[in-house]
């Protein structure tokens, strides 16, 4: 056997995936940026993210059969137990793992939507920053304001949201009490 293929099979794993000699070899050749596959439960949503779009990508419409001629599984269907899941042997083990990945994915977004507090509680999504007086009258209703003596609001910030409110409109009802 020559160099070349001896160094090559160094990085391939031979129960699938690349070893971490193959992994450096292609970011030195392609600049890539390789990481072994997740093995184990995708409980963390970078894990799920990952682990997702590997299966779906590989196994949603394989580019090659799961079997050899001489029966034995291929690169493709070994590359799965890299990722911790099990060989495929026929496409349709293949599909499996593919509707494992797309639900895997659709746990991923569903951590992307709903946020969670300290105590468990869904919260809603963020809206854009409030003004000054949108939050000053929200602590109002919610009846938390605080006394001037305690205000977080300077004296110039409150001058300057005062002079940015319209002029109060005069209705009939205030225009006769004046008369």
């Amino acid at each position: 056997m020559s160099h070349a293929m001896k160094s090559e099979k160094r990085r391939k794993d031979p129960e699938g995936g690349l070893t971490a000699e193959g992994r450096r070899y292609f970011a030195q050749k392609e600049g890539s940026h390789l990481r072994p596959g997740v093995r184990g439960a995708a409980d963390t949503p970078e894990k799920m993210r990952r682990k997702g779009s590997f299966l779906r990508r590989h196994f949603a419409h394989p580019r090659g059969p799961m079997k050899s001629d001489q029966g034995k599984p291929t690169r493709l269907a070994l590359s799965a137990h890299a990722w911790g899941e099990p060989v495929p042997t026929t496409m349709a083990g293949a599909k499996k793992l593919a509707a494992t990945g797309k639900r895997l994915l659709a746990r991923y977004a569903k951590t992307k939507t709903k946020k969670k507090t300290s105590t468990g509680k869904k919260t809603k999504k963020r809206q854009p920053a409030t003004s000054l007086v949108e939050n000053i009258n929200r602590r109002k209703r919610a009846g938390t304001s605080r006394p001037k003596s305690r205000s977080t609001v300077s004296k110039k910030s409150y001058d300057r949201m005062e002079a940015g409110w319209p002029a109060k409109k005069t209705t009939k009802t205030t225009r006769r009490k004046k008369a």
